[in-house]
């Protein structure tokens, strides 16, 4: 910044919401690069990746905490637990809604724990091109009414409408202070969690319902080679013999379909070609291993 320009601006919002309501999305069309894993499946953000935008004289940090939901096993408390945390942690909060759910059981809990949160709020209303104008003001009425938010978004962010209104009130609104981090950097999330967690989206996009949610994929070895290449090595976690064959396919056409489309995403992202090698183990109870929410960048719940 000029010492003649408008003071620096940097601060972290947190996104919170039920899951599928789109903060994955919103990231991605905020940051304008993918930088968090969108699925069609439900809970698949697991840690606090950030996203990073610099608007004017502004460094906006996006916290995109997993979706809010009843846990019921240890990964889900680990999971609601962060993020709880990244709404306390931040300078200012932000409020997704799916507008077609309007204020539905879980909007409606997140919106009752949300009154202990003292942090300035801004309702997002997502997914607008979906519902009458009618039914929009409706849902901002009633959710202003149950919560002082400072101003309300209305924005679809699978198409961009509305976020970059979004984005410029988020810079204005973030405190004065030096950038935490480099102006090109736009996720502090390690590129090796990050080639993960995409692999792991093609998992889901393949799979479907076949397979639980008792799977993960840790990057094992990120090597950059002397001919510009990368060379990758990750494995897929799965908690039974039989989850492990569902993964492969028939003569190991699935996995190899998975590797094709998850080395080509990561190396658009790192603008290198990848050499991408997947490998499927059995881990039984992984869910209650707490170095594995270590890699996930979760607290272990302790019960």
């Amino acid at each position: 910044m000029s010492e003649t320009g408008p003071a620096a601006r940097c601060g972290f919002v947190a996104l919170i919401g039920a899951p599928n309501v789109g903060k994955s999305t919103l990231v991605n069309a905020l940051v304008g690069s993918k930088v968090t894993i969108v699925s069609r499946k439900v809970q698949t953000t697991r840690a606090l990746i950030r996203g990073i935008v610099v608007e004017n004289n502004a460094q906006i940090i996006l916290v995109d905490t997993p979706g809010i939901f009843v846990p019921k096993r240890r990964l889900d408390r680990a999971m609601v637990s962060t993020a709880w945390s990244g709404a306390y942690d931040a300078d200012l909060v932000c409020v997704l809604l799916d507008a077609r759910a309007g204020i539905d059981d879980e909007a409606d809990a997140i919106l009752t724990k949300l009154a202990g949160v003292a942090h300035p709020k801004i309702l997002v209303l997502n997914k607008i091109d979906l519902v009458p104008r009618e039914k929009l003001l409706a849902l901002t009425s009633a959710a202003n009414e149950r919560l002082s938010f400072e101003n309300t978004f209305m924005v679809s962010a699978l198409s961009g409408d509305g976020t970059d209104d979004l984005r410029r009130a988020l810079a204005e609104r973030v405190p004065e202070g030096p950038f935490h981090y480099p102006e090109d950097q736009m996720s502090d999330a390690p590129l090796r969690h990050l080639a993960a967690e995409i692999t792991r989206e093609k998992i889901y996009r393949h799979l479907h319902q076949e397979l639980p949610y008792q799977s993960t994929v840790e990057t094992d070895t990120w090597t950059e080679r002397n001919d510009k290449t990368v060379r990758i090595e990750q494995t897929i976690f799965v908690e039974r013999d039989s989850q492990r064959k569902i993964v492969l396919g028939k003569s190991g056409a699935t996995i190899k379909a998975i590797g094709a489309e998850s080395r080509k995403e990561i190396g658009e992202i790192i603008g290198q070609p990848v050499h991408l090698f997947l490998f499927v183990k059995v881990r039984e109870k992984w869910g209650d291993d707490p170095n594995r929410y270590r890699e996930m960048g979760l607290e272990f719940p302790k019960e």
